[in-house]
């Protein structure tokens, strides 16, 4: 099933397999567009088990010109040890970056001794290779990249900033099985901002699973908030969110048939 709510065009599919194959199907295309135009483009991408489907999809398909894409990741936690499993660097390289020749990746320091200097590192570099893809998920408390309700700000002045992390979203990380409990998971991270995430011209955001149908609910028929950070997705021209059954379940969609 397909469907539009303002800008944002939603598709969903019955099984969390088929959404991953057809949203890294949609993101190859737009990438062999983009590089009909340009020598090389800029891509930014989440790490999370929520997108290991659409990675390993992407991953799959032998067209894409990886040497003429520079990679950068759009969040990481303070604090962990550098070879920590749980770093979302860590987790990127394991699941794309080590597996396909891009021609540069980046990867936020998140155990950089001064914080404001990488966030300022990070951010030149962002302006330096203006994004052209954004690869994304939500978070269960509505969060894009670590932009969770209490820090999140639609018009945020800078590119990359420190946040503390809520409870909620911190929880999410235990559900996931990356932590085993909440008093492991840091507390602070880096974030790309949503200012940063929407200056890209396309966005594919890949939410399965029924821990995030709440959240994948209020993006859509909520109010415009940051109470929702998600919910900006819907004044987004150029954004497409991917749902499977269980991330949809609480739509009341007008046919019970999936795209």
């Amino acid at each position: 099933m397909e469907f539009r709510k303002e800008e944002l065009t939603v598709k969903a599919y019955p099984t969390r397999q088929e959404m991953g194959i057809k949203a890294a199907k949609d993101v190859a295309a737009c990438i062999h567009n983009l590089l009909q135009e340009k020598d090389e483009i800029n891509m930014i991408f989440a790490a999370a088990p929520s997108q290991n489907e659409f990675l390993e999809a992407l991953i799959a398909d032998t067209t894409i010109e990886w040497n003429r894409i520079n990679a950068f990741h759009m969040d990481e936690y303070i604090g962990l040890k550098e070879d920590a499993p749980q770093g979302f660097g860590n987790f990127l390289k394991e699941k794309l970056f080590a597996r396909v020749p891009f021609k540069s990746m980046t990867y936020i320091n998140g155990q950089a001794d001064v914080a404001d200097e990488e966030c300022n590192r990070y951010s030149a570099l962002l302006k330096k290779y203006p994004v052209d893809i954004v690869c994304l998920g939500i978070g269960e408390n509505g969060h894009i990249a670590f932009n969770d309700p209490h820090v999140a700000d639609f018009n945020d002045p800078v590119l990359v900033k420190v946040v503390s992390l809520d409870n909620k979203c911190r929880m999410q990380q235990v559900h996931d099985g990356c932590f085993k409990d909440l008093s492991e998971v840091p507390e602070q991270a880096f974030t790309l901002t949503i200012p940063a995430l929407t200056s890209a011209p396309h966005m594919y955001c890949i939410v399965p699973a029924t821990t995030k149908a709440q959240a994948v609910y209020n993006t859509i028929n909520g109010a415009i908030t940051e109470e929702c950070p998600a919910s900006i997705l819907r004044k987004k021209n150029g954004a497409v969110l991917y749902l499977d059954a269980d991330s949809a379940s609480l739509l009341k969609l007008k046919e019970k048939v999936f795209a």
